[in-house]
C-alpha cells in the first residue's frame, strides 16, 4: 500500500516542520506507530520507532530506536539519509501514524485505511492535556513566530564563540547550544505560569553567571523574542569575566543588560523578579535561594552542585547501612538530601517547586535543576516544616544552611 495521491502535501508539510524542528534544535522526538509492514529490513514484529537527534562526531545524526516484542535495537544515521528513510516510509505508509513532538507541538500525521493523509497539531501532553487538536495550518503564521526560542543569526551568540562570522554553529559549542536552548525552554514554561505572565517589565539577575552564555540568552530572548523590557544583570566574581561580558554589552550597544563584580552573600538588588544561579557551589545556592526569597522574587532557579555541609553530619539509619556505607550512595544520599529540604523550604516559603533533570547527563553532568515559582496566595507550611524536622531527625542532620537563614529573617519560625 502506499499513501493516495491527495497525501503528498501532507506528507510534504509533515516533513517540513520535521525539518524546522531540527534545524531550530527544538525536535524532543519523533514517534512511527501501528506498523503495517512495507519494508521488510524491518521484519514483521517491528512495534514502533523512536527517532531522536543526535550528533556523533561533531555530525547531525538520527538516531532510531526499533521497539520489537523482545528486544530493542538502536540504528544511527547521517541527518539527510535519516530524513529521506522516514520520507520513504511516510510515502509508502509502512506506519499509519506518525507523531512529532517539540516542546510547544505536539503533530500527527495519520494515514486512513485508504491511505488518505491528514495532520493535526495540539499541544503537548503535559501542558495541554484535555485539549482537541486543532488542523495544522497551511501556511507558516504568527503563531509559530512567537514559540520559536533562539535564532542562530543573533549577535551575541558569534561575540561569546558559539557560532562564526557566518552565523553558523562552531561544532565544539554544539553542547553548549543544546544546554542555552533547554535552559530558555525551561525558563519559558516557569514564566507562562508564574505571576509575571504578562508583564511588560522585569528584573532578572543571574548570580554565578560567568562568561555570559545563559545571561545574554535570556536577555535576548525576553527583549528581542518576547517583546518584554526586561533588565538583566550578570554578577560574577571574577573580574576578567566582568569585562569580558560588559564589552560584549557595549560593543553591541545591548539596552537593559549590566554586568557587576559581586558576591550573592553580599549584594542587595533594589528590586528582583527572577534570580537565577546556576552551579553555584555548596552552601552558594543557599544564599542565592535566600537572597531571592528575600527579594520576592516571583521565579527562582538554581542548579545546584558540590553538596559538602549535608554529607559530614549524615547518620546512615540502620536499615540504610549496607547502602550507605560505599562512598559513591553516600554522596548521592548527600545530594538528594541537600536539594530536597531546598525544595521543601522553598515549599515552605511560599513556592511551588521541581525538581528535575535540567539536560541531559549526555552535555554535562552538573544536570539537576531546582524551579520555584511564587504562589499567588500563601498557605499553611505546618504540614512541610514537619516533614523537614522529621527527614533532618531520621538522619541527624543538625543544620542546613537555607533553613538557617530563613529562620533567622523571620520568613520561618524559630526553631522549637
Amino acid at each position: 500500500m502506499t499513501a493516495d495521491l491527495s497525501a503528498a502535501p501532507q506528507i510534504g508539510r509533515f516533513m517540513q516542520q520535521l525539518g524546522e524542528a531540527l534545524a531550530q534544535q527544538r525536535l524532543v522526538k519523533l514517534v512511527l506507530a501501528h506498523h503495517r509492514g512495507g519494508d521488510e529490513a524491518l521484519g514483521p514484529d517491528v512495534q514502533r520507532i523512536t527517532v531522536r537527534a543526535v550528533d556523533l562526531k561533531g555530525q547531525p545524526h538520527l538516531s532510531f530506536l526499533l521497539r520489537y516484542p523482545t528486544k530493542d535495537v538502536t540504528k544511527n544515521l547521517p541527518l539527510a539519509e535519516g530524513l529521506a528513510l522516514v520520507e520513504r516510509w511516510l510515502q509508502a505508509v509502512v506506519f499509519r501514524n506518525a507523531h512529532l513532538h517539540t516542546p510547544t507541538q505536539e503533530i500527527q500525521l495519520a494515514f486512513s485505511k485508504k491511505g488518505k493523509a491528514s495532520v493535526r497539531v495540539g499541544t503537548p501532553s503535559n501542558e495541554g492535556a484535555g485539549h482537541a487538536p486543532a488542523e495544522l495550518p497551511s501556511t507558516q503564521g504568527h503563531n509559530r513566530d512567537k514559540h520559536r526560542l533562539l535564532s542562530l543569526s543573533r549577535p551575541f551568540l558569534r561575540e561569546l564563540g558559539i557560532t562564526d562570522a557566518q552565523g553558523q554553529l562552531i561544532p565544539a559549542m554544539s553542547r553548549k547550544w543544546k544546554q542555552i536552548n533547554k535552559f530558555i525552554e525551561v525558563f519559558s514554561h516557569a514564566l507562562v505560569r508564574s505571576p509575571l505572565a504578562e508583564a511588560k517589565a522585569l528584573h532578572v539577575v543571574d548570580f554565578g553567571s560567568g562568561k555570559g552564555y545563559l545571561t545574554f540568552a535570556i536577555h535576548d530572548w525576553l527583549r528581542h523574542t518576547q517583546g518584554v523590557d526586561a533588565q538583566v544583570t550578570g554578577v560574577e566574581l571574577r573580574d576578567e569575566l566582568v569585562q569580558l561580558c560588559q564589552g560584549v554589552i557595549d560593543r553591541l550597544d545591548l539596552q537593559g543588560m549590566n554586568y557587576e563584580q559581586g558576591d550573592v552573600r553580599d549584594y542587595h538588588p533594589a528590586a528582583l523578579n527572577v534570580m537565577i544561579a546556576l552551579h553555584a557551589c555548596d552552601i552558594a545556592t543557599d544564599y542565592a535561594i535566600h537572597l531571592g526569597i528575600r527579594a520576592g522574587a516571583e521565579i527562582i532557579l538554581c542548579s545546584p552542585c558540590c553538596h559538602k555541609q549535608i554529607r559530614p553530619q549524615l547518620l546512615s539509619p540502620h536499615p540504610l547501612r549496607p547502602i550507605l556505607q560505599h562512598g559513591i550512595h553516600l554522596g548521592q544520599e548527600a545530594e538528594m538530601l541537600t536539594d530536597g529540604l531546598r525544595a521543601l523550604l522553598l515549599d515552605a516559603a511560599g513556592y511551588d517547586t521541581q525538581v528535575f533533570e535540567f539536560i541531559s547527563l549526555e552535555h554535562t553532568n552538573k544536570n539537576k535543576m531546582i524551579l520555584a515559582v511564587k504562589r499567588a496566595a500563601p498557605q499553611s507550611n505546618a504540614v512541610v516544616l514537619k516533614q523537614i524536622a522529621e527527614i533532618k531527625a531520621f538522619y541527624g542532620i543538625q543544620e542546613q544552611c537555607l533553613e538557617t537563614l530563613l529562620r533567622a529573617d523571620g520568613t520561618l519560625p524559630a526553631a522549637a
